[in-house]
């Protein structure tokens, strides 16, 4: 019974992985991991007007060129 429960675990676990890329796994190093938390962060400021909005208002720059800047 173990052993099956075992199975689903890694199974489930090897479909996140392949469905969610930079979850990492046990030989992701520490500047990999930065490397997709800046990635997915600056991602999701763009993909967010509101953020994107925020962050200008903040900077006192445009929506455009924070943009701009997040993409580059």
């Amino acid at each position: 019974m173990s052993s099956e429960l075992r199975y689903t675990a890694n199974t489930q676990l090897e479909h996140l992985h392949a469905r969610y890329t930079g979850t990492g796994h046990a030989d992701l190093s520490k500047y990999d991991w930065v490397t997709h938390q800046h990635r997915d962060t600056l991602a999701t400021i763009v993909g967010h007007p509101t953020l994107t909005s925020f962050l200008a208002i903040a900077d006192g720059e445009s929506k455009g060129r924070i943009r701009f800047e997040m993409t580059e």
